[in-house]
Parts: C-alpha cells; structure tokens; sequence
C-alpha cells in the first residue's frame, strides 16, 4: 500500500453473518461470500486467500465514500432467485496487534443490495484470518486517499 494512506481507528462489531453462512434463518446457508467468489474470479478478483466472511468495522463518528474503488462490477447476478447487484473494492490494510493484514474494502451498492443495509460508519472488510480479533477489539485501518473519501457527521 502507498505510503500516502489515510489511517483511522476502527472498533470491529457484529455484522448481520450472511456474508459468512453464519447467521441463522439465512437464505444463504453456505455464506454470501463463497456464493460471489467465482463471480468476482471470473471478471478479474480472487478473494480465494481471504476468509469469507466480512470484519464490520465501526468508523464512527467518520462515514465514508468510495470515490475510485479499484474494482467496481456492476450487476452482478451471483444468486439465481435475486436480482443483479453491484459491487465495488478498494484495497486497505487492517492493522491489529501490530501485525498488518492486506484486505479489501467490499462495498455493495445500496442501490442494487438486496437487504442487510449498513450503518454509514460501518465499513466492511474482506482480509485473511486474523487470530484472536473479536467484537469491540479496536483496530487501525490504512486506507488509499484516492480511493475513499472519509467524511465526519455533525
């Protein structure tokens, strides 16, 4: 990652768990994720060295913007009884216990998602398997300038 990075600290929270089959009564028993991962193979991202499931990062009192992801796929049809959906990526860094991990930010457009909306402050994250992080843990975030604009509620 650029030596230019924005950097902010972040508390990981519980998400909704679809991303990663975890969350009960959901349609998507084997995880969101793996359901997407030959998708996003397919039009040029492998997330195959990432767990598959998303960090819910809490960014608060920052929202943020994606304003150049580096991989933007419009309607995606990852799911046969769903509509298309519309995802975009920008590469970060998580940076717990001081060790880093390369991730993404994984952003699906609210205008196309089917449900499971986000906070504005919530920033979601595909990275590796990061040992011993739970809910409340505070975490940094490097993330690209060019890529995200990060804004501060009133």
């Amino acid at each position: 990652m650029e030596s230019n990075f924005i950097q902010l600290t972040g508390i990981v929270k519980p998400g909704y768990q679809v991303a990663s089959g975890n969350a009960k009564n959901s349609p998507y028993q084997q995880g969101t994720l793996k359901m997407q991962l030959p998708c996003f193979k397919t039009l040029g991202l492998d997330l195959s060295g990432f767990f598959l499931g998303t960090l819910n990062i809490s960014i608060a009192p920052h929202t943020f913007k994606l304003v150049q992801p580096k991989f933007s796929f419009a309607l995606v049809k990852w799911h046969p009884d769903y509509a298309a959906e519309t995802f975009s990526f920008s590469p970060c860094q998580v940076v717990y216990q001081n060790i880093s991990y390369d991730g993404l930010i994984y952003y699906p457009h609210p205008e196309t998602k089917i449900g499971h909306f986000q906070n504005d402050s919530i920033m979601e994250i595909i990275a590796p398997w990061i040992p011993k992080l739970n809910y409340g843990d505070r975490l940094s975030l490097k993330l690209d300038p060019q890529a995200i604009k990060l804004m501060v509620d009133a």
